[in-house]
């Protein structure tokens, strides 16, 4: 990329190739986002066919309606608010509950405001309780295990989170508050480890 290219540039120049039907232009479009797309999909619904099956319309989903995407955000965060929609879709078809927490939780509480410190990368430093908590994450409901681990692994910032679920910043910091809390609590629990 030269100091003249940005991201944005970047973006707006693959989008205008793709609608301009140029030779690999797509393809490129997939190769650069279809980890995103695949983590996404993955972490909500959890099962390998699916997540390809899934994968696949998401891309064609893209495909079909890029001419709507307006720039107004990153590519990257359009492309991962199609396949969060396209995971939800699915999982609302099979009647699998996406969140323990009632979604319409727009604000923090006082006490959510406060940092838990609970360290999640610290939690992961022993094998044993790095394996604890993963399994406690796998465990966890589809919306909330998504956003822990864009959130803490892919170190996306919430704001971006909040474009690609189309969740309030406040609901997002909550959930995530929550899940850290439950996690403590069940390696706490399970493992004796005070995190």
């Amino acid at each position: 990329m030269t100091d003249s290219q940005s991201p944005a540039n970047d973006d707006r120049a693959l989008v205008a190739a793709v609608l301009a039907r140029a030779p690999g232009a797509f393809e490129r479009l997939v190769r650069e986002y279809q980890g995103l797309c695949w983590h996404i999909i993955q972490r909500m619904v959890r099962q390998p066919d699916d997540t390809r099956e899934l994968c696949q319309e998401a891309f064609l989903r893209v495909h079909q309606c890029l001419h709507q995407y307006r720039h107004e955000s990153a590519l990257k965060s359009w492309i991962g608010q199609v396949a969060y929609s396209v995971a939800k879709r699915h999982l609302e078809r099979k009647r699998i509950p996406i969140a323990e927490v009632a979604d319409d939780e727009d604000a923090l509480s006082p006490l959510d405001q406060v940092s838990d410190g609970f360290d999640l990368e610290a939690a992961c430093a022993d094998a044993e309780v790095a394996a604890a908590l993963h399994a406690q994450i796998e465990a966890l409901p589809p919306l909330q295990r998504t956003l822990l681990t864009l959130y803490h692994l892919d170190e996306v910032p919430i704001v971006e989170i909040a474009r690609i679920t189309g969740l309030a910043e406040g609901t997002i910091k909550s959930h995530l508050f929550r899940t850290r809390a439950l996690l403590r609590e069940r390696l706490q629990s399970s493992m004796g480890v005070t995190a």
